[in-house]
């Protein structure tokens, strides 16, 4: 895909922070429309004002993403508004940090699952269909994260969210590119932390710096475009998954929580407060 000039954009979490970096990149490339979903309406709706502003054609909804039936009915009406989208982007994500044991079924656990993992996939279940018969060329990206290959203490369910979407993500992948459908390119984005309000107080490892919410969005654009199977940012977490594969679970336990401080990345964690 060489531009996005023309094409229906989706992107999910698209109020604030990174989704609304990938909407001004749709439509600053002059996306035909760009569809922005968000739980927060207020928010929501000051970001399509400001797109709006810059020149684009922008649709908003109030999607919980948390509920199979409101992605049903958000999806319904995007193809009735605008079509069918050529490229979604899976940005909206959440996290919690507590001992497992402390965190709440329902609040907590439950909520991760469905907002991190199933809406992921129950978003790309909605728009994979079309892209697929409609044979131009399609884009989906999933925005995974670093601690989706590594264990990290005081983040249990929000690691196994994100280990389950890269799993998910780049089978879809494969799948499409068994199924003949080249066409349709599926990226996988894992980052490790990121300067957002997301995860504030977290500690990155060692050589492992904050990286800018901006860059992120226009590598992660880039690599989305090109339908690069999977990028990970910074360097270091393709050398910390390389050595967790290669070590011993004793070796890798000393080097992780001793020397790069993976295990205390997120002991003085602060980030946003969770909705009540």
């Amino acid at each position: 895909m060489q531009t996005v000039e023309g094409r229906i954009v989706l992107v999910t979490g698209a109020a604030m922070g990174m989704g609304r970096l990938y909407a001004e990149r749709a439509v600053a490339e002059g996306a035909a429309a760009v569809v922005l979903w968000d739980i927060d309406g207020e928010t929501l709706a000051a970001t399509r004002d400001e797109l709006v502003r810059l020149g684009g054609t922008v649709h908003a909804h109030v999607v919980d993403l948390a509920s199979l039936a409101d992605i049903a009915t958000a999806a319904a009406r995007v193809r009735a508004e605008v079509g069918d989208p050529d490229i979604v982007i899976n940005n909206a994500g959440v996290v919690r940090s507590k001992h497992f044991w402390e965190h709440d079924p329902v609040r907590d656990t439950e909520f991760v699952i469905r907002i991190n993992t199933l809406a992921l996939m129950h978003v790309a279940r909605e728009f994979l269909p079309a892209m697929i018969a409609n044979k131009r060329p399609a884009r989906l990206l999933n925005v995974a994260s670093a601690s989706g290959m590594l264990s990290v203490p005081m983040m249990s369910v929000y690691t196994s969210s994100k280990w389950a979407v890269i799993g998910w993500s780049d089978s879809v992948r494969l799948e499409l590119v068994r199924a003949g459908h080249r066409h349709v390119r599926v990226t996988t984005l894992i980052p490790s932390y990121i300067k957002t309000g997301m995860f504030d107080g977290a500690r990155p490892p060692l050589l492992t710096p904050l990286v800018e919410p901006a860059d992120v969005v226009d590598r992660a654009w880039r690599a989305m475009k090109r339908g690069k199977p999977r990028l990970m940012l910074p360097w270091t977490v393709a050398l910390s998954g390389a050595l967790r594969g290669l070590l011993p679970q004793p070796a890798w336990d000393w080097l992780a929580g001793r020397v790069f401080q993976v295990y205390s990345s997120m002991d003085h964690f602060t980030g946003r407060q969770p909705r009540p």
